[in-house]
């Protein structure tokens, strides 16, 4: 294949299951090079300033930064999702603990969960997407919320919020405004048009 025919080269900056599923299912070939990037501390430096959105923005760019400068002709995606109630940032929880107790702090609630996604190329930002949902958990009691984890398990704590709408967490909802990739972590079809833009999609694999 003639060099210019040849899609450029596309990694992911995270280690995320759900991203790299919804990247693969999307019938994209990609690299996994996780950033190391530091998210407590990102966030404990921007403190209260910063929204939820800014904050998702600030991770995603620093995450594709990171990678982009150990690998400049690639395409890099960067990715990160807040998810803010009642004023208060909700993170991944560390421990089945921290996971119950997310959960019933938001139960019964309206929560905004903001995705953001990054493309970097030669060390620096080309490209970035940023999009919210609304989700209203159920209000119930702790005996529903033992049975989840119980059932879920600890794939629960790679999900900001506790919960993976694809799965067993459709259980805890009544409703859901917003797109659906969007809420798994990955603004995925403005992401699909901008790859496609650049040479990167099926266009190129057919």
């Amino acid at each position: 294949m003639p060099a210019s025919l040849i899609p450029p080269s596309l990694i992911l900056a995270s280690a995320s299951p759900s991203r790299r599923k919804l990247l693969a299912s999307a019938g994209l070939s990609f690299d996994i090079e996780p950033s190391g990037v530091d998210e407590e501390e990102i966030t404990r430096s921007l403190g209260s300033r910063a929204a939820p959105q800014e904050l998702a923005s600030t991770l995603a760019e620093m995450k594709a930064v990171r990678v982009s400068s150990k690998h400049p002709e690639a395409f890099v995606i960067g990715a990160d999702s807040t998810l803010a109630c009642n004023g208060r940032l909700f993170d991944k929880p560390a421990t089945m603990e921290a996971a119950r107790k997310q959960l019933m702090a938001l139960r019964g609630q309206t929560h905004e969960l903001f995705s953001s996604v990054v493309v970097a190329r030669g060390g620096a930002r080309i490209w970035h997407w940023t999009e919210r949902a609304r989700l209203t958990m159920r209000s119930f009691n702790e005996a529903f919320v033992d049975a989840y984890l119980s059932r879920a398990g600890n794939d629960v704590l790679s999900s900001v919020g506790a919960y993976q709408l694809e799965g067993l967490g459709a259980h805890l909802f009544t409703r859901v405004d917003g797109d659906y990739f969007t809420i798994l972590g990955l603004p995925l079809l403005p992401l699909l048009s901008f790859l496609a833009g650049h040479g990167i999609g099926l266009e190129k694999a057919a």
